[in-house]
């Protein structure tokens, strides 16, 4: 059994990585980047845990092509964030990681983790968020953030056209912004 500490999840988005995704935001992070935009998920301690098991059969049941996997820092949790990605790779499902780590970072001091990042996700968003650099496009909340194609599942392409913000509108009224610019949608699916 392998436990991961959620924040929030949504069933089914299309402005968090190409075509439709179920998103799980990870709760726990400790690089508190300035102006980020979910603080709410820094604090380690709150959040909900759930077996990986459990939410790749959400994920399945959503009737997605695939996983994003934000948070928080996903990596805080590396374990149980890469046996989700492990599971939803061998389920069929693709996988879009967020992380605040650099590229860089992990591969100098973290060099057997971004192996496994590497054999388990096919897009990593990786660095932390600079709001003195905010582009909110191509999945790229700071233009210092790089994205890494891993597998032949997507293009850079793809990543571009991912829509910066969706609203979603639950059937009891609740409305909910996603996306790497949920506060200010330029453009946007309902």
């Amino acid at each position: 059994m392998s436990l991961l500490r959620i924040h929030s999840r949504i069933a089914v988005s299309h402005a968090n990585g190409p075509g439709a995704r179920s998103v799980i935001w990870t709760q726990g992070c400790d690089l508190a980047c300035p102006g980020c935009f979910n603080p709410e998920t820094h604090e380690s301690t709150l959040g909900d845990l759930i077996d990986t098991s459990e939410l790749v059969a959400w994920v399945q049941a959503n009737e997605v092509e695939g996983v994003t996997i934000s948070g928080g820092e996903p990596l805080a949790q590396a374990d149980a964030s890469l046996d989700l990605a492990r599971r939803c790779s061998d389920a069929g499902l693709t996988v879009v990681m967020f992380s605040g780590y650099s590229w860089r970072y992990l591969s100098l001091r973290q060099p057997a983790l971004l192996r496994e990042v590497s054999e388990n996700v096919d897009v990593l968003l990786a660095g932390r968020y600079d709001q003195s650099k905010r582009s909110a496009r191509g999945l790229r909340g700071s233009s210092n953030k790089t994205v890494h194609l891993l597998s032949s599942a997507y293009s850079q392409s793809d990543i571009e056209e991912v829509p910066e913000a969706e609203i979603m509108i639950s059937p009891s009224g609740q409305v909910t912004y996603s996306g790497v610019d949920p506060a200010v949608p330029t453009s946007f699916l309902v």
